[in-house]
């Protein structure tokens, strides 16, 4: 019949080979990831059998001296390493990480010469085992360890949301608990393996949902970057077309929209004469002073100099404001290669236009932009078909 400690031990393995089977199906996890999560659960197996194996040897009495601390031996060396592999899957590398590493490995060869020496475990005629003279230097490695796992824990917590970092204290105090029961409080409680065993669990629960979020905000990025002109911080021509869609599929246009196409005079011009570095600061100047002048349109630039702004609270006065307002802004415009700025800029409202889709509308503003930019190379007695 299985103690309550055995069933106990044998519950855990369960766990662990079940959260093994769990990874092992999961195709989202790098083949990196998963090595080190074996790893993790190999070692708690291992360390949780030794114990196990520790403790029942140790009313065994045909079981030959030299197996009982080699168990032991291996109690105390996988244990502080299965600790370690919980930290080793935050993937961070400092030097508290190099401490960690130095710690494992000096525990490790501490356990070894202790094994010869009679420094961990002594064992009486009857082949049981009490604590040696030196095992008060397993739990300064032990609660040496524990430090450097909850620094750890902290600095790992950084990277992450406010809701992500208390979770993850919650599973840091869970295995910490679990080992002082065993390590500190009197009465021989053995929690310290089902305490790891439901840290690795609740760690791969934690992976999986950082792996979540790291994904959604890899796809904000991607979004973001798609919809945003990496030129001039306006929105994009594909947020354009899919602003456009929307509007099309909402059904109708709002009754204070309107559209509004501005393109640069004399873009042409300035790259041949100045350098496309020039042309570079003019189309930033114009994006600058039509984001000023539509405060709560959306702009986009849609073409190498052509901007539209799509906004739903205009009427006929409300634009002219605004056409007025881009007129001063580019006035005042000066930049460092070039001094001056010259808009061509049209409109058209849906109040004029009733029945119109955004994109009849937008083609309607280009046509009165294109009149006013003909306008100006009339003034400025420029050919267009030879420079823009």
């Amino acid at each position: 019949m299985l103690s309550y400690y055995s069933s106990i031990v044998l519950i855990s393995w369960m766990a662990l080979l079940s959260l093994t089977t769990l990874i092992h199906e999961n195709a989202h996890i790098a083949g990196e990831d998963k090595r080190l999560l074996y790893l993790t659960y190999i070692l708690i197996f291992l360390s949780s059998l030794s114990e196990w194996l520790g403790v029942h040897m140790n009313y065994w009495s045909f079981v030959p001296t030299w197996a009982l601390k080699a168990v032991k031996c291996a109690d105390y060396i996988l244990t502080p390493l299965a600790g370690g592999t919980l930290v080793a899957q935050m993937r961070i590398r400092n030097r508290w990480q190099i401490v960690l590493y130095g710690i494992l490995i000096a525990n490790t060869v501490f356990q070894i010469v202790a094994v010869f020496n009679g420094w961990m475990i002594t064992i009486d005629p009857d082949g049981h085992y009490t604590h040696g003279p030196y095992y008060g230097v397993y739990m300064i490695v032990y609660l040496s360890i524990t430090a450097v796992i909850i620094i750890q824990f902290i600095l790992y917590g950084r990277s992450f949301r406010r809701q992500n970092l208390k979770s993850l204290c919650t599973i840091m105090a869970l295995v910490i608990t679990a080992i002082l029961i065993q390590e500190v409080l009197p009465g021989g409680n053995r929690t310290a393996y089902i305490g790891l065993t439901l840290g690795a669990i609740l760690m791969f629960i934690h992976y999986t949902e950082f792996a979540r979020l790291a994904t959604d905000d890899f796809i904000h990025r991607q979004q973001v970057a798609l919809d945003t002109d990496p030129l001039t911080g306006v929105r994009s021509r594909y947020a354009y077309s899919r602003m456009l869609e929307e509007y099309d599929i909402s059904g109708g246009l709002p009754d204070g929209f309107a559209a509004f196409t501005i393109d640069i005079n004399g873009l042409k011009r300035v790259n041949d004469t100045l350098g496309h570095e020039a042309g570079d600061e003019l189309i930033c100047g114009a994006a600058d002073c039509i984001m000023k002048a539509f405060p709560t349109g959306a702009c986009f630039r849609t073409g190498g100099d052509e901007f539209v702004v799509l906004t739903d609270d205009m009427n006929r006065v409300r634009t002219e404001v605004a056409m007025s307002r881009l007129t001063r802004e580019v006035g005042r415009w000066d930049g460092k290669l070039i001094h001056t700025l010259e808009l061509a800029a049209g409109y058209a409202l849906a109040e004029d236009n009733p029945g119109l889709s955004a994109e009849k509308l937008v083609h309607e503003a280009d046509m009165a932009m294109y009149e006013a930019k003909a306008e100006y190379y009339r003034k400025k007695g420029n050919d267009r078909r030879r420079r823009r």
